[in-house]
């Protein structure tokens, strides 16, 4: 029988004690520790797409991660943070309710204001939560697409700027624009983009064009840089600009925007990893699930 979901909390973190350790290496160790057997880590979650040892790791990151405890240099590795190491230092056991004391984690879990009442995984009772099923599978879907963000951003990090310009042109066509025409979105070579990384034609013979600029940073963007950008567009006598980035944008550049004359979407990376979710770029429908109602039409006799 596989531990909870609570009950793998604090071993998880324990394991990270003595420093960084793989993702991998985090489940071999956890494998251990629980002396689970072949069949236990056979075992799957309902839905049957991943093996119950697998998820609760996954959820115990992420909650680690929205709490602060613990940070991932690079792709696939765990750390602890001085946050992390500082409960460990004063604590031997864990508990949802003692992340929930935590301001970053109670926000993620929606609830600042009722800790004790936070919608968590491995609560049993829709009742007890004090949610219907409907509102705990809507928080639910939102919780996992917020973890799928994360995951979005922290890939793109780590690949090239090239690429996370080339990114950023290809969700803009999976968005519907550049139509179905051949050589309706380019990536601008290097030494000749005067400003820009992307162009997408808004008709076949390019009267019209939307001109990006990606930033695949972690830094806020300021005025200035969204200065350059519309700059770039003068150059151009292009009206049309998309700035896209992996980071948040500073009010200042926010403000800067909304006094130009020419139209600048500024897509920060929370709503860049939205829009890949919701257009299908670089992810994939590993399950669907159908909510089905009564249909009163059918059970009316009529007269």
């Amino acid at each position: 029988m596989i531990p909870t979901f609570e009950e793998f909390l604090y071993p998880f973190l324990l394991m990270l004690k003595d420093g960084e350790i793989s993702s991998k290496e985090m489940k071999e160790k956890l494998i251990a520790h629980f002396k689970l057997t072949e069949d236990d880590i056979a075992l799957t979650t309902k839905g049957g797409n991943t093996t119950q040892v697998t998820d609760r790791i996954g959820w115990c990151r992420q909650y680690f991660r929205r709490a602060l405890f613990i940070e991932i240099p690079q792709r696939g590795i765990w750390k602890l943070t001085d946050r992390g190491k500082a409960y460990l230092a004063n604590h031997n056991t864990l508990t949802i309710d003692d992340l929930l004391d935590y301001k970053e984690f109670a926000e993620y879990a929606g609830s600042a204001k009722k800790p004790k009442k936070a919608v968590m995984p491995t609560k049993p009772s829709f009742a007890s939560l004090g949610v219907t099923p409907t509102e705990a599978l809507e928080e639910a879907y939102t919780s996992i697409n917020d973890s799928l963000s994360d995951e979005l951003l922290s890939m793109i990090m780590n690949l090239s700027p090239s690429f996370f310009e080339k990114l950023v042109v290809d969700l803009l066509v999976a968005m519907g624009y550049g139509g179905d025409f051949e050589d309706a979105a380019k990536v601008t070579k290097k030494s000749k983009d005067g400003g820009v990384d992307g162009i997408i034609k808004e008709d076949k013979l390019g009267l019209d064009k939307i001109y990006i600029q990606a930033k695949r940073w972690t830094n806020v963007v300021g005025e200035p840089v969204i200065q350059q950008f519309a700059g770039a567009l003068d150059g151009k006598r292009a009206s049309k600009g998309v700035f896209i980035t992996t980071s948040t944008y500073s009010k200042d550049a926010k403000k800067y925007v909304d006094s130009l004359s020419k139209k600048i979407v500024l897509i920060d990376g929370k709503e860049l990893a939205s829009l890949m979710i919701e257009y299908n770029l670089g992810v994939s429908i590993k399950k669907s699930y159908i909510v089905k109602r009564i249909d009163t039409d059918y059970f009316d006799e009529g007269e």
